[in-house]
């Protein structure tokens, strides 16, 4: 070994006294001049490191005499081109890495003519731009070939034709835009495929079709908008996929292992992803449905004193109920798909059930929210115009909560009346809620829940709090100037003080809402 010297140029017969060596590291020197006949004599070489060196060329026939070399490391060394010739002699290479030279192309045809068993070939971390079709079409003994991080931008169809004993093929972070459809033909024996961080812009449907023996596939940070189960079906043995996002997972369902495995809410085994999820699920569901019907049995048994206002609360109680219903059908649908939940995520969030669980919490929480808002208001316009004549009467009150229900479920309702503008507008997770924004979901469904999440229930919120804040200050000016006009207000000011906890803790559940929408809006990473 002679690494970590400070050798700068290797002359002529420079190692011809020492026929019989076997293995010689050279690697992180200042060699930057190799010459053509530098390892002349060295028959009985298998390993030769060079890497971490200053060579900008190695000329043809460097390696003539060395027949039984078996391993060439080249690694980190300033070269950006290299010939067939450069590798003539080496017949018995079986190991050939060139990770971060600087390359940026390969030779136009057959560069493996000097080395007819070559089994392992990388090109990790060069500047690559393109291949030839007639590159590798002599590497027909090649069985791991990567090309990982370099900056290929297209690949002709024919590029691996000849490599029909290649196990695993690294096409990750390069520039492919899109791959020809019989790129993988010929590819019997491949059972590793990586094709990761790129900006893939189309898979074809049958793209992976050739690709029987496959077990592992890499698609991280890549795109696929139009994702469909078919692309999957024939990779029969593929075991790991990984993909951009967990949604992907579902469209393929026999894959035993799939990255990343939860979206936060659900995962690869089951549909409510912690115990946590599972616990919380089942104690607000029945806490809501129960405590609603507790309030809503108590406010029918007791009399009130305003009972228009009983009325309104009777109603929200109801709306509130839809939401304990919805989060009810989640933990029963998560204990029946407990354990293999993605086998049957896709078909799940396609169902009939999972739409009509999505209906009633969108129509729970949109009356509920207009509910919130007409109640604020009557109470605003009772306490901040005391001596005006805006309080609704029982026909008005009824026809006001028969527009909000009417309006709740047309809300609700649009996006499953036309799935082409919509598409699955339920179904985008498991949990059928449409809260989470993608890049690949149709521009119709994106502006119509942002128009919701963002419009409608914002300027509600809004309003509510503009609201609240105008009655408190009325309350506190009435207080210091007239004393008298307080006292003919004390009713509704109790009833708004106490109604304010109801609004006030609905309204602390829509910021975490109105926070998520917009950062799936803006594409951030929601862990």
């Amino acid at each position: 070994s002679l690494k970590s010297n400070e050798i700068r140029v290797l002359p002529e017969n420079a190692f011809l006294r020492y026929t019989e060596l076997q293995r010689l590291f050279l690697q992180d020197n200042c060699i930057s001049s190799v010459s053509d006949r530098a390892f002349n004599g060295l028959f009985k070489l298998q390993k030769l490191s060079l890497s971490q060196n200053c060579i900008t060329l190695l000329k043809h026939g460097v390696f003539a005499d060395l027949h039984q070399l078996n391993w060439l490391i080249l690694d980190d060394n300033p070269l950006k081109t290299i010939s067939v010739n450069t590798f003539t002699g080496l017949r018995s290479l079986f190991f050939l890495s060139m990770v971060n030279t600087s390359l940026e192309w390969l030779p136009s045809s057959r560069l493996c003519r000097h080395m007819p068993f070559l089994n392992w070939l990388d090109f990790e971390g060069n500047c690559i731009q393109r291949l030839n079709y007639s590159t590798l079409l002599s590497c027909n003994e090649l069985t791991v070939l990567s090309l990982r991080a370099n900056h290929i931008k297209r690949l002709p169809e024919n590029t691996f034709h000849s490599l029909h004993v290649l196990g695993e093929l690294d096409l990750s972070s390069n520039q492919l835009i899109e791959l020809p459809l019989n790129l993988f033909k010929g590819l019997h024996s491949l059972q590793i495929l990586n094709l990761s961080q790129n900006p893939l812009s189309h898979i074809h449907l049958n793209q992976f079709d050739h690709l029987t023996q496959l077990q592992s596939l890499g698609l991280e940070g890549v795109k696929i908008p139009d994702i469909q189960t078919r692309m999957f079906q024939s990779m029969k043995n593929l075991s790991y996929i990984y993909f951009k996002k967990f949604q992907y997972c579902s469209y393929a369902p026999h894959v035993r292992k799939c990255k990343p495995n939860s979206d936060g809410l659900s995962s690869f085994e089951d549909l409510l992803a912690s115990v946590v999820l599972r616990v919380s699920v089942w104690v607000m569901a029945f806490l809501t449905c129960f405590g609603n019907l507790f309030v809503i049995g108590m406010r029918t048994l007791i009399r009130a004193e305003n009972n228009l206002h009983a009325i309104c609360i009777k109603v929200l109680c109801c709306a509130d109920c839809l939401m304990g219903i919805y989060l009810f059908f989640v933990g029963v649908f998560d204990m029946k798909f407990r354990g293999e939940y993605n086998k049957n995520a896709h078909v799940w969030m396609e169902s009939l059930e999972c739409r009509t669980i999505g209906f009633l919490a969108m129509l729970s929480s949109e009356v509920s929210v207009m509910l919130l808002t007409y109640l604020t208001m009557e109470k605003f316009l009772v306490i901040v115009f005391p001596l005006s004549h805006l309080r609704p009467g029982k026909n008005q009150t009824f026809s006001i909560l028969a527009v909000i229900w009417l309006i709740g479920i047309s809300i609700a309702a649009v996006p499953l009346l036309n799935e082409e503008l919509f598409g699955n507008y339920y179904g985008r997770n498991g949990v059928c809620f449409p809260l989470h924004s993608e890049r690949v979901e149709k521009p119709t469904a994106k502006g119509y829940s942002t128009g919701i999440f963002l419009g409608l229930n914002l300027v509600a919120f809004l309003i509510i709090v503009i609201s609240y804040s105008s009655m408190f200050y009325s309350v506190y000016k009435t207080g210091i100037n007239a004393t008298e006009l307080r006292s003919r207000l004390h009713k509704d000011v109790a009833v708004a003080n106490r109604f304010f906890f109801i609004v006030f803790s609905d309204a602390l559940c829509w910021i975490p809402i109105f926070l998520v929408k917009i950062l799936s809006l803006l594409e951030v990473e929601i862990p």
